[in-house]
């Protein structure tokens, strides 16, 4: 296999377990940091590493990221080396010295969490979250840093997506995603019903995305190639073309396992740890990231084995796939499902 083939462009690296919250649906079970997260010195060879590689952006997620003491010197050590960052966060903790620190480090942009209207947003979070979260936003643009909305769904804040977008499109953010709720960690464990109408919330995407004056968006998990595919992934023309997990993007986690999306989060998905090989090492192991590098139409199951578009859309999301449906190359949320 030639190593050269697979170039990293992004990352998502989850610095610290520790949260002020234990939400109900949270895929990674956050709340505490784990005992023997890296340390200082660990993280900054890790972006050293991530450089090298030539890795142009990382996003920063928790836990909470606001949590971790050093934070500001991650992403110094980031963006003294060209990396962009972006980090996303409850806005739970949003102090005048973050936001200063946040300016001065010219960090790329922050996305604040908020799933819905304020009931719904509370009760799986925490009592006042949802105000503490719009507080955040709009310091955070009072403060000229870019800031964005990302909302994951379930089947009951779904159903209100028109209700909830009457709240955000008074923000002011530059974007707003939308992505599935994956039955991962805690959402699993609780039972949380994450089903809902992929095709009702590309409609609405569709429908309010020329009108909305921020980019509207749904992320690589709900999808696909129906006629608002181009228009639905929140630039005009964009498509979903499968899977990056493995191929440009990969995942790390706060004690230094490597993934190919952070979202992957079970043991069956870690490809090696950084405290036992090097970034490189790891990322160019022609052995590593075998479900999307050695990834043939072949392996499409179900229905995405006759879809028209199964050679490009690869089967959707490696992760949501896994956690919703328990096999990798069908997608669950496909919104061509009935149209098959």
């Amino acid at each position: 296999m030639n190593k050269a083939r697979w170039q990293l462009d992004s990352c998502v690296w989850e610095v610290t377990l520790a949260c002020p919250f234990h939400c109900a649906y949270c895929g990674s079970c956050a709340g505490k940091a784990r005992e023997n997260e890296l340390s200082t010195a660990e993280c900054a060879d890790v972006a050293r590493q991530l450089s090298a590689l030539g890795c142009r952006r990382v996003s920063l997620i928790g836990g909470e990221v606001f949590l971790r003491p050093d934070w500001t010197g991650i992403v110094q050590a980031l963006v003294s080396r060209g990396i962009r960052v972006c980090i996303i966060t409850n806005g739970y903790r949003m102090t005048p010295g973050v936001l200063s620190s946040l300016r001065e480090l010219r960090v790329e942009s922050v996305a604040v969490s908020v799933d819905g209207p304020r009931d719904l947003h509370d009760a799986l979070r925490q009592e006042g979250s949802f105000d503490r979260a719009l507080e955040t936003v709009g310091a955070l643009a009072r403060a000229g840093i870019p800031v964005s909305v990302i909302s994951a769904l379930r089947r009951d804040n779904a159903l209100r997506l028109p209700e909830f977008y009457e709240t955000v499109k008074t923000l002011p953010v530059f974007a707003w995603q939308i992505q599935a709720c994956s039955p991962m960690g805690a959402a699993g464990k609780n039972g949380i019903d994450v089903s809902f109408d992929a095709g009702a919330v590309l409609a609405f995407v569709s429908g309010v995305r020329e009108s909305a004056p921020f980019a509207v968006g749904v992320a690589d998990n709900i999808g696909y190639y129906t006629p608002e595919e181009g228009g639905v992934r929140g630039r005009s023309g964009v498509c979903f073309t499968g899977c990056s997990a493995g191929l440009t993007t990969l995942g790390i986690d706060s004690v230094g396992n490597v993934r190919g999306c952070e979202s992957m989060y079970d043991k069956h998905f870690i490809e090696g740890n950084l405290r036992a090989r090097s970034l490189a090492d790891i990322w160019n192991d022609p052995d590593a990231f075998a479900y999307n590098r050695r990834f043939d139409r072949a392996m499409l199951e179900g229905k995405c084995a006759s879809c028209p578009h199964g050679e490009i859309c690869a089967g959707g999301c490696r992760s949501y796939n896994y956690f919703a449906g328990g096999r990798l190359y069908e997608s669950p949320l496909c919104a061509r499902k009935e149209k098959l």
